[in-house]
């Protein structure tokens, strides 16, 4: 990576006796009115507000006539001949305004702006850049950026950073605050080991600010991408190497056993499920705690292979703790192992919120009477006790943060965790007192490779890449609001056959533009008068929502009106139909999903995702109604939306990587070779402050200790 040129102008002009950590009150130029907004939008010091990025750059140089607009991204230098703004109902307003030049008009429209109508001067001249393109029956600039061409039209620079908005403080906000604070880019220190890279933060940071052309603002993005990466490889690294030094129970598996209990199942195995079962296996039989994660696709049977490493634990005398997201969940787990171990003479309970006898329970998980315990987060209060506690299983791993998952780690009885652990010493290297239970995570969301690469770096992953047989496939479609009436027939003929219908909104109660619960539930209601309609959401209590759930499971139900509380944990072979409404709405891998609770019978199923309006689907949605394939999903989907929007909740709470892309092989390439080479010289942290401190928010992400 080349390196910049930095002006070194300023390295003489840095204000006497500020710093980084200096309050922005201090700075000349910012009043107490603005620090109050910057304040409010979590901007305290220079530091904080350096790290505040462009979002994307615009050009004033190339802006074209408006009768020369072609579909795409432009930019036009346009008076605003009229405006106005229309609340077409609650959250949801539309400003249009008339932009004209010598050479004709075009409509320009924002949502949920209204402050555009007080904004423009009708006798100047404004900059708008976004996209045109055919919405509402015609040719529109789409929530375009606006800026005064006299700002411009006077700058040395026409390459223009522009700032995501924050509260009030629009971009040219910040642009002038950046101006200000130009002193002390000088001070900025660099996060990677020296030679790491040829090229200083410092001087990345002021090319992203100050670009002269886009080659400039892609090198400081690039650096700014690398020291990201290196920092998240690194953190993986250390887990690794701090997990090898942890001890766990060595869990002996008897082949004889498992053989017997898989041949009595009414199905074969995939050989996907018996790769997998075979890798954890070779975990649980050694002293260093596995840390592995199961991913599968919807129905690929992951639940199967969490039950046979139960089931392990269990003939070699120790329990498993297997803990899901929702109540829903948890029971549906309970019934599914409950047929899988039936002959097993295993003692299998469920623990959840709603569950009787907790007391009772409770003794008998410390005696060691219970040998799988299902649950939620009941199983993190502080009187559930484990008397040898050897497996735990997380299911929908994303949706659990790492204190609740250190928990369940520690769930155990000390006092006879110390007994067994000074006796089986001779397992381990150095003493195993202290031991933790061995960690199996599931998810059902595919997760790319090139994100295993690089965030879950420090675990095992076992890939269910195959469904089981008799897994029908679905026919998707995508729904425009026009044609809605020809979905309605198709459901009515699958609710003349028998089958049960899905039907998926994303709010409660009414009030927004998009679709709601219940007054969806009441107009379907209209529409199938000789059918059983209910709504379902996750604000229901416990009890209504698991009697709901039983009704549709008999069959008393024909069409479930459901928030995403349906997304996982519901299984009903008789349903036959998901409708997913405002189905643009949703990430590619929600929609899969929830799609996933169909064709799980023998019979042909659908899945209808409805537009939100009549303008063209979505990527998104063109790509989930051509495959059914969830790892190439999750590829696009990572591309499309970017890793802190799919794995945003991911343990810790944010993945958090701003600028690099998870997809770019090349640099996790040099990043890793990078890593390595550090690595190897076994660095004394200390001496990296700001790397210790980013590797440090990284390493929260997937440590067990």
């Amino acid at each position: 990576m080349a390196r910049a040129k930095f002006p070194q102008d300023l390295l003489g002009s840095i204000i006497d006796c500020m710093e980084l950590s200096s309050p922005l009150g201090n700075i000349k130029g910012i009043g107490p009115k603005t620090v109050e907004l910057l304040n409010r939008a979590g901007f305290f010091t220079v530091r904080d507000l350096l790290y505040h990025l462009p979002r994307t750059y615009e050009s004033y140089e190339g802006a074209g006539r408006i009768s020369d607009l072609r579909p795409g991204k432009v930019t036009v230098k346009a008076k605003v001949s009229s405006i106005k703004t229309n609340r077409k109902r609650r959250n949801l307003s539309i400003t249009e305004a008339i932009l004209s030049d010598d050479s004709g008009s075009v409509r320009a429209i924002w949502f949920n702006q209204p402050y555009r109508t007080n904004q423009f001067d009708p006798n100047k001249t404004y900059y708008f850049s976004g996209n045109f393109e055919f919405s509402y029956g015609r040719y529109q600039l789409m929530n375009p950026s606006a800026t005064l061409a006299s700002d411009y039209d006077r700058a040395a620079d026409k390459y223009q950073p522009v700032y995501p908005a924050c509260g009030k403080l629009k971009s040219t906000n910040f642009t002038k605050f950046f101006n200000t604070i130009k002193p002390f880019f000088a001070q900025i220190p660099d996060l990677l080991p020296p030679g790491t890279i040829k090229t200083l933060r410092s001087e990345a940071l002021f090319q992203v600010h100050f670009p002269k052309s886009a080659a400039d603002a892609d090198q400081g993005r690039a650096y700014l991408a690398f020291e990201e990466l290196f920092s998240l490889l690194l953190a993986g690294q250390f887990n690794r190497e701090e997990n090898q030094k942890l001890r766990s129970p060595v869990i002996k598996y008897q082949l004889d056993q498992l053989k017997k209990i898989i041949a009595k199942l009414p199905f074969k195995l995939t050989n996907a499920q018996r790769r997998s079962t075979w890798e954890i296996i070779q975990n649980l039989d050694s002293p260093i705690p596995m840390n592995r994660l199961l991913q599968g696709d919807v129905g690929s049977g992951k639940t199967l292979v969490a039950t046979l490493s139960a089931f392990i634990a269990a003939k070699s005398g120790y329990q498993t703790a297997l803990m899901a997201p929702t109540e829903i969940l948890a029971a549906q787990h309970a019934e599914t192992i409950h047929s899988f171990l039936r002959s097993s003479g295993l003692h299998i309970a469920l623990l959840t919120g709603s569950t009787k006898n907790k007391s009772t329970l409770k003794k008998q998980i410390r005696d060691g009477q219970v040998d799988l315990v299902i649950g939620t987060h009941a199983l993190l209060t502080d009187d559930t006790i484990f008397h040898k506690l050897g497996l735990a299983i997380i299911d929908e791993q994303h949706r659990f943060g790492v204190k609740q998952r250190q928990a369940l780690l520690a769930k155990t009885d000390t006092e006879e965790s110390a007994k067994r652990d000074s006796s089986r010493c001779t397992y381990c290297e150095e003493s195993s007192f202290g031991t933790i239970p061995h960690l199996l995570s599931m998810t059902a969301t595919p997760i790319p490779r090139s994100l295993q690469l690089t965030v879950f770096g420090d675990l095992d992953i076992s890939i269910i890449d195959e469904l089981p047989k008799g897994r029908q496939p679905i026919t998707t479609k995508i729904i425009s609001p026009n044609s809605i009436d020809q979905m309605w027939q198709a459901i009515e003929n699958e609710l003349k056959q028998k089958r049960q219908v899905y039907y998926v909104c994303k709010m409660i109660e009414d009030g927004t533009e998009l679709s709601s619960v219940k007054k969806e539930a009441a107009s379907i209601a209209k529409k199938f008068p000789n059918y059983k309609v209910e709504y379902l959401h996750g604000k229901m209590k416990s009890a209504e929502k698991d009697n709901i759930i039983a009704k549709f499971t008999a069959n008393k139900i024909n069409i479930l009106v459901s928030t995403t509380v349906i997304e996982v944990g519901v299984n009903v072979p008789n349903a036959t139909v998901m409708v997913i409404a405002d189905a643009d709405r949703y990430g590619l891998s929600q929609l899969h999903q929830l799609r996933g609770r169909v064709g799980r019978g023998t019979a042909e199923s659908y899945c209808y995702l409805i537009n939100s309006s009549s303008s063209a689907p979505t990527r998104r949605l063109k790509e989930i109604e051509r495959s059914q394939d969830g790892f190439h999903l999750a590829e696009v989907d990572l591309k499309l939306r970017g890793p802190g929007e799919i794995y945003g909740s991911l343990q810790h709470g944010a993945l958090d990587l701003r600028i690099a892309s998870i997809t770019d092989t090349k640099l996790i390439a040099a990043a890793r070779q990078a890593v390595n080479r550090f690595a190897k010289t076994k660095p004394n942290m200390l001496k990296y402050k700001e790397l210790a401190a980013s590797v440090q928010k990284y390493q929260r992400l997937t440590t067990l200790n």
